[in-house]
């Protein structure tokens, strides 16, 4: 389950349980229930974590794979480009086809760092949303947490009031 849909389930648990006797902010939640919900959560969360830094690891993959791709095509083509050169009468032709061969190898090269560095930019913006509703959520939580307690230390006599939980 997805790490906001936890919290909205927490939320939706303390907002359901019942009140204390004789408080209005005070509520009574299942403490089993609640804290077998924040260990999922805190479960889940790693793997998250894990899955933007595998995100990152095959990232350099890819683009490690391209280099070694261009510079495997750049040394072909210019490998091309000397035999070619070496022959006497096709040198003026040789000059040309090897240059040919290293701009689209230089070519070739731009686009493969281009297509990853647009997958990765993807998959990191896709997590950087992510991340951004899960805090979002997570402020929500913290302000109605934080709303209800408030709420609950302007009530009466400090003796009559209940510990905060």
């Amino acid at each position: 389950m997805d790490p906001l849909d936890r919290i909205d389930e927490l939320i939706a648990m303390v907002e359901q349980a019942r009140s204390v006797p004789m408080s209005r902010n005070n509520c009574m939640v299942d403490r089993g229930e609640m804290i077998a919900v924040l260990d999922e959560m805190r479960a889940d969360l790693p793997a998250d974590l894990r899955r933007a830094a595998a995100l990152l690891e095959e990232r350099d993959k890819i683009m490690d794979a391209g280099k070694r791709e261009a510079d495997r095509i750049i040394s072909e083509g210019e490998a091309e480009h000397a035999r070619l050169v070496s022959v006497n009468e096709i040198t003026v032709s040789a000059e040309h086809e090897g240059a040919r061969i290293i701009a689209e190898a230089r070519a070739e090269a731009q686009r493969l760092r281009e297509e990853v560095d647009d997958y990765v930019d993807t998959a990191l913006a896709n997590f950087e949303q992510f991340l951004t509703r899960a805090l979002a959520s997570i402020e929500r939580g913290r302000d109605k947490m934080h709303a209800l307690r408030e709420i609950g230390t302007f009530g009466g006599d400090e003796a009559d009031r209940p510990l905060p939980f």
